[in-house]
């Protein structure tokens, strides 16, 4: 793994990717799947905890030492108070541009310069590590599909199948299998959340919050 073990945020953006078409998927809600990752790695971390459903920073000066995460948790403690929810979308794009940009640093991603109608300079990020994402997907379909029982999942792992499934990455649970599914993702999104009663709390609104996301889009594009 570049760089020892990627941040939820990083897994999540990684597990979207089609190493067969080299191809990012689910690219409209993206974002917001991202930065629902990078919330709930923040709140298991105890890092961010809530105050009647406030996103509230524990406290003024703790760090991560990942820039993602260390990114975010200034811009709350920066901003007004919000909701969870609303936190899901809120910038969303700007961690969206911090994974992208340690994944390229990580060499995971390749940033090319291209340029948009022959004439616009632009930068297009493409896959570097397929075999990063093979693995990650590997792992990721284990904790999907069992055989190992949801309560010997770690609380990250389970974050992470459970907000993949929430955004409908197709990389992961492709749409014929997500009926048969449902009943282990429910287990995996309560197992997200089991340190603490109201760290149970942040991941259901975050993981609805993802889910609303999803269906948001489809509305907007027909989907």
């Amino acid at each position: 793994m570049p760089n020892g073990p990627l941040s939820l945020p990083a897994r999540l953006y990684l597990l979207a990717w089609d190493t067969d078409t080299g191809e990012v998927t689910a690219a409209a809600r993206l974002h917001h799947l991202v930065r629902a990752g990078a919330l709930t790695e923040l709140a298991q971390r105890g890092l961010l905890v809530d105050e009647d459903g406030i996103a509230t920073p524990a406290d003024m000066d703790s760090l991560t030492g990942d820039a993602v995460l260390d990114g975010l948790l200034e811009l709350v403690r920066e901003s007004r108070p919000h909701r969870w929810q609303t936190w899901v979308t809120l910038h969303a794009r700007v961690t969206l541009d911090a994974v992208r940009e340690q994944l390229t640093a990580e060499g995971c991603l390749r940033a090319e310069k291209k340029r948009v109608l022959g004439v616009f300079p632009s930068v297009a990020h493409v896959l570097a590590r397929a075999d990063v994402v093979d693995a990650l997907r590997a792992g990721a379909r284990q904790v999907l599909e069992g055989p190992v029982p949801v309560a010997e999942v770690s609380d990250r792992d389970a974050a992470v199948v459970a907000l993949a499934a929430a955004a409908e990455l197709p990389t992961l649970v492709p749409g014929k299998d997500r009926k048969r599914l449902h009943a282990r993702v429910a287990e995996l999104t309560e197992r997200s959340g089991a340190a603490a009663p109201a760290l149970r709390r942040v991941v259901t609104e975050v993981h609805t919050a993802v889910t609303a996301s999803v269906t948001a889009v489809a509305a907007a594009t027909g989907g």
